[in-house]
């Protein structure tokens, strides 16, 4: 797995934000990299699984902990 090239705090934001501030940032980084993104809104989950699967990157990881919820993406 390749290393976080960049990380996002989206905690505290609902839907879109956290999805728009991620587009903006993966629009910054190379292909193959990754951006790291935490955040606190549930729907995040589905909304960064809808958000690779419309966009071709990489959903690399997933995980919840303490109700806040940590994305790692591969830019295309």
């Amino acid at each position: 797995m390749s290393n976080t090239a960049q990380e996002l705090d989206a905690r505290g934001l609902n839907c879109p934000l956290p999805i728009l501030r991620a587009k903006k940032a993966l629009n910054g980084l190379q292909s193959g990299q990754v951006l790291r993104i935490r955040a606190t809104d549930p729907g995040a989950v589905k909304d960064f699984d809808a958000f690779c699967k419309s966009t071709g990157n990489e959903l690399v990881s997933s995980e919840q902990s303490s109700g806040e919820y940590v994305f790692q993406i591969r830019k295309n």
